[in-house]
This record gives C-alpha cells, sequence and structure tokens, in this order.
C-alpha cells in the first residue's frame, strides 16, 4: 500500500532537493528516500528563492518554466512566490482509509505532496490543483492535532522541508522606498494574496512545534539554526498576520528546544543591532520584542551579564529611531519587566532615557514621559535619589514647553502617589529646580489646563513645606529681580551705544548702521 501511495507522488516537486548547502552527514541514513532527504531544509535548499523560482533545485533545466512568469513586476503581494513547479497534483487517500500502522508513512506522503508550490498572485492560474493541496493541509492540521503516536523521523524531517519550502522566501528589497522605513503610521499595511494557504502551513508548523508526540531531542536535528534564522527573517513580512503567526511559533519553539535558546537570543539580538545602526527599517520590531518580553520575565536571578548588556545596548538605545511609536508599548514593557526583576537597574535606565531624549518630537517626548512614570512607580528611594537632579532638570524643562500635551504629562507626575512621596522625602533638592519652571507657567503659559496643573502642583509644594516653599520662592523673586536689573542694564547700554553711533559722521566708503532690530535681538 506504501508503493502505491507513493508512486502517486509528483517526481518533479521534489526533484533536486541537494540546495546551496554540502549534504550533512545524516542524508546518509536509510530512513528517508532521495524525496525527503535533510539537504531539504537545510536553510537553502528547496526552501530557497532561487530553488523555487526555477522548479524545484539549482541543477534542473526546467528553466523555460522560469520565463513563463509574468514578465511585469506585481505588488499585490508582498514575497516573491515562484511558479507551480508540475502540471498537476492528485490527493492522497484520507487517513481513515488507513490502518493505524500505515498512518505515519501516510503522513510523509501527503506532507511531500504539499511541497508544491504555485503563484497565488493569479488567482485564476492552477486552481484546481490549489483546492487539492488546500484540503490536504487541512487534513495535516487535523491529524497533527490529534495524533496519538510519536512522529518519526522521516516525518519531522518531510513537515520542516515542507514548511521550508512553503514559507522561506525573499520579501522584495526597497519595496515601500517612499514609505521612509515605517515612519508613517497610517501607511496601509499590505497583505499577502497567498495568505489563505500561508495560514495553513503556519497553523500546521505551530500545531506541530506544540504537539506532545514531538520529541525535541529528534527535532533539534531538522528545526536547526539554519531553519531558526530563515524564520527570523520572514519577521520583515508587511502583512501583520503573517508576523503574528511567526511570534507565536517562535515563542513555542524558544519554549520547547532550550538547546536553541541562547542562538535565538544572539539572533534576534542582530537583527536589532542592524536596524539601529544600519537600515532603522524593519516591519517586525514589535513582535521580536513581545517575544523577548516573555523571555525577560522567565529570567533567573541575579541576572547575567548577557542580559544586562542587552538592557544597555539594545533596549534604550531602540528609542532613538524616529518610528518608535510603532513598537514603543513592547519596548517599555521589556524595559519595565527588567527593572522588576533587578530594581537597582531603574538608575541606569533613567540614564539612557535622558541620554536619548527627543529635543524635536513633543510625541516622543510624551512617550518618554509615560515611560518615566511606570519607571519611578517601580524605583525605590537610593535609585531614585541618583538620578534625581538631571531627572528633574529635564521635567521642569518639559514643564515649560509650549506644546501642551508634553507640559500637561509632566505635570501629571504629581498625581502619582508613589512620585509625590519621593518628591517630598527630597524637596529640598526638588523645589528648587522645579520652582522656577512652575512661576513661569503660572505667569506666562497660553493653556487653561496647564495653568491649573501648575497651580495644583504649587499648592501640594506649599502644604509639604510651607516654610521651604516660602525661603525658595523668596530666592527665586530675589533671583528674578537681579535677572531683571541686568537686562535693563543692557538695554541701556545698547542704547548709548545705539546713540553714540548715530553721531558719528560717516567717514569714507564704510557705514555703520545699529537699530532698534539689533537691540532687541542682542538682549
Amino acid at each position: 500500500m506504501l508503493k502505491q501511495f507513493l508512486s502517486r507522488l509528483p517526481r518533479k516537486a521534489v526533484k533536486g532537493d541537494s540546495g546551496d548547502r554540502p549534504e550533512s552527514p545524516r542524508t546518509s541514513t536509510p530512513r528517508s528516500s532521495s524525496r525527503t532527504g535533510p539537504s531539504g531544509l537545510s536553510g537553502g535548499g528547496t526552501g530557497t528563492p532561487r530553488s523555487n523560482g526555477n522548479g524545484g533545485g539549482s541543477n534542473n533545466n526546467n528553466s523555460g518554466q522560469a520565463q513563463q512568469r509574468p514578465s511585469g513586476p506585481k505588488r499585490m503581494s508582498s514575497a516573491v512566490f515562484p511558479a507551480s513547479v508540475v502540471a498537476g497534483i492528485e490527493p492522497l487517500v484520507p487517513f481513515k482509509d488507513v490502518p493505524g500502522s500505515e498512518k505515519m508513512n501516510l503522513f510523509v506522503s501527503k506532507v511531500s505532496l504539499c511541497c508544491v508550490t504555485f503563484d497565488f498572485t493569479d488567482p485564476t492560474k492552477n486552481s484546481i490543483e490549489k483546492d487539492v493541496k488546500r484540503q490536504t493541509l487541512l487534513e495535516l492540521v487535523e491529524f497533527v492535532s490529534s495524533a496519538s503516536m510519536k512522529f518519526s523521523e522521516p516525518a519531522i524531517l518531510a513537515t520542516c522541508r515542507m514548511c521550508a519550502i512553503n514559507l522561506f522566501r525573499v520579501f522584495p528589497p526597497n519595496y515601500r522606498s517612499n514609505s521612509g522605513g515605517g515612519e508613517n503610521e497610517d501607511d496601509e499595511p499590505t497583505f499577502d494574496p497567498a495568505w489563505p494557504h500561508l495560514q495553513i502551513v503556519y497553523e500546521l508548523l505551530l500545531k506541530f512545534v506544540t504537539s506532545s508526540c514531538l520529541d525535541a531531542k529528534v527535532a533539534k536535528k531538522y528545526i536547526d539554526h539554519a531553519f531558526i534564522l530563515r524564520l527570523l527573517e520572514l519577521f520583515d513580512s508587511e502583512d501583520p498576520r503573517e508576523r503574528d503567526c511567526l511570534k507565536t511559533i517562535l515563542h513555542r519553539i524558544y519554549g520547547k528546544f532550550m538547546v536553541h535558546r541562547p542562538f535565538i537570543r544572539k539572533s534576534i539580538n542582530n537583527i536589532f543591532y542592524k536596524f539601529l545602526f544600519e537600515t532603522e527599517r524593519h516591519n517586525g520590531i514589535a513582535e521580536l520584542l513581545e517575544i523577548f518580553g516573555s523571555i525577560i520575565s522567565g529570567f533567573a536571578l541575579p541576572l547575567k551579564e548577557e542580559h544586562r548588556i542587552f538592557l544597555w545596548r539594545v533596549l534604550i538605545p531602540l528609542h532613538k529611531p524616529k518610528n518608535l511609536g510603532s513598537y514603543f508599548q513592547q519596548l517599555s514593557y521589556c524595559v519595565t519587566q527588567f527593572i522588576e526583576k533587578e530594581p537597582k537597574l531603574a538608575s541606569v535606565v533613567i540614564k539612557g532615557l535622558l541620554k536619548y531624549w527627543p529635543i524635536t518630537s513633543s510625541q516622543k517626548e510624551v512617550m518618554f514621559l509615560g515611560e518615566l512614570e511606570e519607571i519611578l512607580e517601580a524605583v525605590n528611594m537610593v535609585e531614585f535619589q541618583k538620578v534625581m537632579v538631571p531627572l528633574f532638570c529635564r521635567i521642569a524643562s518639559c514643564i515649560n514647553s509650549f506644546h501642551f500635551q508634553v507640559s500637561e504629562r509632566a505635570l501629571f507626575f504629581w498625581n502619582n502617589d508613589h512620585i509625590v512621596n519621593l518628591i517630598a522625602h527630597n524637596r529640598q533638592v526638588i523645589l528648587p529646580i522645579i520652582l522656577p519652571a512652575l512661576e513661569k507657567n503660572a505667569n506666562n503659559h497660553w493653556n487653561q489646563a496647564v495653568l491649573n496643573l501648575t497651580l495644583n502642583v504649587r499648592k501640594m509644594f506649599v502644604e509639604m513645606d510651607d516654610q521651604l516653599f516660602l525661603s525658595i520662592h523668596a530666592q527665586y523673586m530675589e533671583e528674578e529681580a537681579k535677572q531683571s536689573s541686568e537686562a535693563k542694564k543692557r538695554k541701556e547700554a545698547w542704547e548709548r551705544l545705539e546713540n553714540a553711533a548715530s553721531l558719528q559722521p560717516v567717514t569714507g566708503n564704510t557705514a555703520v548702521l545699529v537699530t532698534r532690530l539689533a537691540t532687541s535681538i542682542a538682549c
């Protein structure tokens, strides 16, 4: 019966599996045929666009098929899909019609049948074959979900290879060159026309990875570093549905394959480094940070040096890119997870935020202030005192911002009881920094809501320590009077110079003109 199943498989669909990498030593094992050799999933084999695009192998002669693809680029898809490599495929018998001893062999046959790829940019092309493959994939998903026997090594190999062939592909370079790398958050995402097909493959991979019938010790040979790297490359997909599936699958792989955990962390770090220091263009930063949020929550204490370096060299610099808003929520969660794990890192994070503080973007300033409040809610007195002077100098500057949302967000700090308690215990240092900003707002700010908040904060300081407030306020008024007197003297000096210059006769061809405009600018 098995021979009958295998004889009905499309041989061209799996021809030339050798790929670009040399075969690993396990290709000589007799457990799998040449059609399901392990070289097909090694990251560069039939899963690569080069082998898919020309019909399955790097050495085959089916170049005529590749030339039959549409000549003009179709931007319906966010990825390059090859044309079908065979004229047609046939369905195999259902699982219910074979005995239990043959079901795993039938599983391998059905998985191999799904290694055929199609061009989904044309919905009318190969519609029958596509439907056959879709039904086969749905049958495989159901089988994996209800599997009661351990997956054999050929089954694991065939599944990984099929997923590699269907999922691993190259996205067009600079596809949206005018979008500024995702800076404009109003850009409509690109939805892949092949998604109804890809979704089933992703569901199959997820069910397969999370199945209790999958032996991780065997599967790690095929879900290896090359497989994981290609999976990570897919996070740059412009289809948010695909990135969401990838996030779930990679998280499950991280949980099941402990041996791969350091490599996964290192590989994600490399993506972050490339994004920060080279491209500032990547679609999957938010999803990768969400994965890391779960990883950080599982870190053991005390934290390893590797994890502290990740905080300082990756998470804090990630506050700098222009498109921070697209992943800010996930980034903030990762940072607060670190501080909950090790509270003494709060001062390190606050110094980092002050280092990368946005000067020209009010929207980012509001984000930074919100994150600062979350951090200060978890900070202890010792760490707070390390950074309170530069921190409140920055907050005072934000209070005086003419952008009312920035000023308002800075004044909201005094609505937090824990922050107010920290300020009250260190009011001798903080009040002299904050009071000038409050007085300036009370006298000059244009926004009524900001003005009301300013007066409320002044009242809170008075209630904390009225003697200290009166003393600092007297010093402030004295300093203001001194500065006003110096400004008046400068103005009088410029007026004398202007008058003296106007009385001097013009000699030669050189004329000196001192105007009121110059005087006002100098003052």
